[in-house]
């Protein structure tokens, strides 16, 4: 009967998106080039759902165990809900699940992106823990699963790939270079990983060369390990795929998240007492509503966002500042991009010179992004901060307005990061990480 119910639901009318066109920019484009300026950047409305209600799946079907992970294990530990929705119709599909840290009470959501090829197989982004829902909701695709892809070295999205890759043994399994773990650098075989293939910097030889190109941001220069990320780009959607590189955190939680989890965040714990400005802390019951609910979320995302936000009592004010725009995360910000700023600029602008995407589909929070070239560059226009100054080629009204919308997609509340800037300070100390490498600010 699930799957029957499913079905049903995989076959409603799509609805066709409304993406913002991209801006025709030169090969030879720079992030100070002159360009159409945007002032808005939206989260779609417009996928087409295939959502999986306790009804219809559960119990067994999303029983996952996992209890690994350092220094804290990734929940949820024994049920995974996996919600489907279509992105492109007949092209892109996105699966998701919630994600835990540890035994707390803040959750986000991790996304697998997945692409039906021209071959009419499928190639799959990110995977998520194969659960039988998911695969399932796979499956249901009808398409052979063909090329299985890791982007990124980062622990959330590696521990499920070999058990992912396990149930489709017939595909192609590509891994992001120079993967490493810590506190004990293992092996990929640790991990489950087997027959893996190398991704490579704007690879012509991949099998899908002809319709995802891809680039690369290799930096060992980081601190402990290299950080390290593959951007795609599917050229017939115009569609830009990315890991952790930005994000777009929404007014409203993803639908993968629980209620049990938005309410357990809503309650005011030991981390709300700690985190209120010294202001009194109210200790009464969490009422199921949708103020407890919203309130809940939004004291998720400011605890994923800076670790230690200045006012999780009243969360609303600094909500509202890094909700509804194209960022990228303090934490990625603080603790990677700002250590390798010219790395990081070149692989921007390679990406924004060479791909008109007009939407972005990130690994976590909202997608797809209804985002083009100037809205990404406008996201890492902070990296100016700690380069060399540049002199624009030709400045004018556009490059005003671009710069404008690059102050405020950088622009952190400062009470909230001074614990992230705190962190950074201590982990540099004792050589987790390193300083600036080039630029102004060392």
């Amino acid at each position: 009967m699930a799957a029957s119910a499913a079905a049903v639901a995989s076959t409603a009318p799509p609805q066709p998106l409304r993406p913002r066109r991209g801006i025709a920019v030169p090969s030879s484009y720079s992030h100070r080039a002159a360009t159409r300026p945007r002032l808005a950047v939206s989260a779609s409305s417009t996928t087409t759902g295939t959502t999986e209600t306790t009804s219809e799946r559960g119990g067994a079907e999303r029983f996952y165990f996992n209890f690994t992970g350092f220094p804290f294990p990734l929940g949820p530990f024994l049920n995974r809900r996996t919600i489907r929705t279509e992105a492109v119709k007949g092209r892109i599909w996105l699966f998701e699940q919630e994600q835990a840290l540890g035994f707390s009470s803040v959750s986000t959501n991790t996304r697998m992106t997945v692409i039906k090829l021209k071959s009419g197989g499928l190639w799959v982004h990110a995977p998520i823990a194969p659960t039988k829902e998911c695969i399932q909701l796979l499956k249901e695709l009808d398409a052979p699963v063909e090329h299985i892809v890791l982007p990124t070295f980062a622990y959330e999205h590696k521990v499920f790939f070999g058990p992912f890759t396990r149930k489709f043994p017939r595909a192609q399994i590509w891994v992001a270079p120079r993967q490493w773990s810590w506190p004990i650098n293992l092996p990929l075989e640790f991990f489950g990983i087997f027959r893996a293939k190398p991704l490579q910097d704007e690879d012509d030889d991949t099998p899908w060369a002809g319709e995802i190109e891809q680039k690369m941001l290799s930096s060992p220069e980081v601190g402990i390990g290299p950080y390290v990320e593959v951007a795609f780009y599917h050229k017939p959607s115009r569609t830009l795929l990315v890991t952790d590189a930005v994000i777009f955190v929404p007014r409203q939680p993803p639908e993968c998240i629980s209620k049990e989890s938005l309410l357990a965040s809503a309650k005011n714990g030991l981390a709300v007492k700690i985190l209120s400005k010294g202001k009194e802390v109210p200790d009464e019951p969490v009422v199921d509503n949708k103020l407890n609910r919203q309130k809940g979320w939004e004291r998720m995302v400011l605890q994923i966002l800076f670790l230690g936000p200045s006012n999780l009592l009243e969360p609303n004010a600094s909500f509202a500042q890094m909700s509804q725009k194209l960022i990228v995360s303090p934490i990625v910000k603080t603790l990677v991009f700002s250590k390798v700023p010219e790395k990081v600029r070149d692989w921007v602008d390679r990406i924004a010179a060479d791909w008109p995407f007009r939407r972005i589909i990130p690994a976590h929070f909202a997608a797809p992004i209804n985002a083009n070239r100037s809205d990404f560059l406008a996201a890492f226009a902070f990296l100016d901060e700690f380069l060399p100054e540049r002199s624009p080629a030709s400045p004018g009204l556009s490059l005003l307005f671009a710069s404008l919308m690059g102050k405020a997609a950088s622009y952190f509340p400062p009470d909230d990061m001074k614990t992230l800037s705190s962190l950074d300070e201590f982990l540099v100390s004792v050589g987790a990480v390193k300083k600036t490498v080039s630029g102004r600010k060392r």
